[in-house]
């Protein structure tokens, strides 16, 4: 499994606990060992120009997910096909404003989000009350689990 991480933006992460949460989440997900996976961390011009092309939405967001193979969860002894998961593209700045709403660190509120992208690039959505539900869930589970084994 491939699993790059580039910060763009100015601030200070550890890349590697990124990657091993990609890591951790991927397999929690069944899915194939050998599947790409890109996160970016950039500033907020970055992030309004993309989320403005992408969502035609104005200013900057949290996180963006970009899928590509639109590879879905495989099962315990039933993982997905290798292939090209997707980009996920995160702001610090914005996330450092939520982390303070949400009484917690900027790297723990990155962590959540990255969770987030990896679920929304595998066909997770939180459109309507059960989706939301099921995907907040699953999210929150697989980052305490992370949290908790490092």
């Amino acid at each position: 499994m491939s699993i790059e991480v580039n910060n763009e933006s100015d601030y200070e992460v550890d890349e590697g606990e990124f990657a091993a949460l990609a890591r951790y989440v991927l397999d929690e997900m069944h899915v194939h060992p050998q599947t790409d996976l890109s996160i970016m961390l950039v500033g907020t011009d970055v992030m309004t120009e993309l989320h403005v092309k992408w969502m035609d939405e104005p200013g900057p967001t949290d996180v963006l997910s970009f899928p590509m193979d639109e590879l879905r969860p495989g099962r315990d002894g039933d993982v997905t096909p290798p292939g090209l998961l997707g980009d996920v593209v995160l702001c610090p700045e914005v996330a450092a404003q939520q982390a303070v709403v949400a009484g917690h660190s900027t790297v723990e509120e990155l962590l959540l989000l990255t969770t987030h992208g990896i679920l929304h690039l595998l066909g997770f959505d939180h459109a309507e009350p059960e989706e939301e539900k099921e995907m907040f869930g699953l999210q929150r589970r697989l980052l305490l689990t992370f949290l908790a084994g490092r």
